[in-house]
């Protein structure tokens, strides 16, 4: 199989997109605001981002790109500094952010293009390079996450009913995912399974991580560290 360095021409060849919202309150990662204050969760969310950012622009060859709301494109571009496209989504929702990224970056001509999540910044990097080598040879590349979901999609082209009424994080989305693809004749490759972070567990197993290698998301662990308070409340009650 080609390998991500290896292959011709590096740059624009290969894009990662991340799929982002502005850290805002009340915005971002909802199902964590009952466990946890708001301020928390923004912070949170921000470091998510921030590395996740760090991750994508530690792979050689591949550009880094954002794709979100519109309302959210300036906060963004801000955030993510120089070398990141940040480009508004078509329509709402992150069925239609999915479409658009397959539309916006690989419709002209075929380019490796994988659609990531912003909350997965502890994922193994060559998990991700081994996703953009899959498309060396399959028409999509999956990450399945351990509750129906997925953390990442690529593809090389653009394929505008895939992603018709599926999103990432849904209990269902890979199964309806894969349908489509079977619908749709896609030759498809999985990377290997993963979790994102979307419920007080997910958090506490996170940490967990993150305190025995902090270099994984940075950020994040010092995340960690701020509100050691907090996550001590949260594991109590999860425990109880």
């Amino acid at each position: 199989m080609e390998s991500l360095g290896e292959m011709p021409g590096r740059s624009g060849e290969c894009l990662l997109a991340i799929m982002a919202k502005a850290p805002r309150p009340g915005v971002v990662k909802t199902r964590l605001i009952p466990s946890l204050p708001l301020q928390a969760v923004t912070a949170f969310y921000r470091c998510l981002l921030d590395d996740t950012l760090a991750l994508a622009r530690s792979l050689a060859g591949v550009e880094t790109a954002i794709m979100c709301p519109e309302s959210d494109v300036d906060e963004l571009a801000l955030l993510a500094g120089p070398g990141v496209s940040v480009v508004a989504q078509k329509g709402d929702g992150l069925a239609a952010g999915l479409t658009s990224v397959f539309a916006h970056f690989a419709e002209d001509r075929r380019r490796r293009t994988i659609a990531f999540n912003s909350d997965s910044p502890h994922l193994p990097r060559l998990i991700l390079e081994g996703a953009f080598e899959a498309l060396a040879v399959h028409d999509l590349v999956i990450g399945p996450t351990y509750d129906g979901g997925y953390y990442l999609v690529g593809a090389n082209g653009s394929h505008p009913s895939l992603f018709a009424g599926d999103g990432m994080g849904t209990s269902n989305a890979l199964e309806r995912l894969l349908a489509q693809a079977r619908v749709l004749e896609l030759s498809v490759g999985f990377t290997d399974p993963f979790y994102d972070i979307d419920v007080a567990g997910d958090l506490i197993q996170l940490a967990a991580e993150l305190e025995d290698t902090p270099t994984k998301a940075p950020r994040t662990a010092s995340w960690f560290k701020e509100w050691g308070d907090a996550m001590t409340r949260l594991r109590t009650g999860t425990e109880d």
